[in-house]
């Protein structure tokens, strides 16, 4: 039967033993008609002869059903954040030991020595103290105007154990709402400077002082003040 099914196929299509993608054993005769039924692939592969045959649990996958609660007001949910928080990188202009220009707090116009890099990458600076009354302090390099001018040599000035911490305010109970009303024509009594805090200061004034006297006119130039005057431009200046 199969041998006259082929040769009345021959007569109409020249190329009857056409085999698809992976040289299958069910040959294709023509276009949608292959040579053997589904059930004789059956009985030639020997599927029905396994009598070990595992059967998979179907797994139903049940409807939501809708929630009886919804909420009056849609709360935001909070982004995920992605970044990672790497090291900020210096500007090549600032090494230590370099003379500064703060842009913006109080000290605003105050010429400030650079000593090192905090792990925050806020600039560690000071006046010195002595000198021009700025003392040891944080500093944006985002907001500091960095000169050719440096003291030299700083390494020598110990300030290894200055840290972040050190800067951080103590935390204060918190008021009510009625005491803080109440308590908003009161001015806030400032904290005074821990004793650590100016054993330090000093320590690193006594170092930093003796290099500013080698250079010339370097005193003079860390007490003066910076401002622009009538015609002058910042960006068309060389510091």
């Amino acid at each position: 039967r199969e041998r006259k099914v082929r040769e009345e196929l021959s007569t109409h299509h020249p190329s009857v033993m056409v085999s698809t993608k992976g040289r299958t054993r069910n040959s294709q005769l023509i276009t949608g008609l292959n040579l053997h039924a589904k059930s004789k692939m059956y009985q030639k592969s020997g599927r029905k002869y396994i009598k070990s045959k595992v059967k998979t649990a179907s797994t139903k996958t049940t409807p939501k059903t809708a929630a009886r609660f919804y909420a009056a007001d849609v709360a935001p949910k909070p982004m995920k954040r992605t970044f990672a928080r790497n090291a900020t990188k210096l500007r090549a202009s600032i090494t230590p030991g370099t003379v500064l220009i703060a842009l913006s707090g109080p000290y605003r116009g105050k010429r400030v020595v650079f000593l090192k890099q905090l792990e925050s990458g806020l600039l560690l600076v000071t006046g010195p103290f002595k000198l021009n009354g700025v003392p040891l302090r944080r500093m944006n390099q985002a907001y500091v105007i960095a000169t050719s001018t440096t003291v030299g040599d700083v390494s020598k000035v110990d300030v290894s154990s200055v840290t972040d911490d050190l800067f951080k305010k103590p935390k204060t109970a918190s008021k009510k709402k009625q005491d803080s009303f109440f308590d908003s024509a009161k001015k806030e009594e400032k904290t005074p400077l821990s004793e650590e805090f100016k054993k330090l200061q000093k320590k690193v004034d006594s170092q930093l002082v003796p290099l500013v006297g080698k250079t010339p006119l370097l005193k003079s130039y860390l007490q003066s003040t910076f401002a622009l005057s009538t015609g002058q431009y910042p960006h068309l200046m060389k510091f």
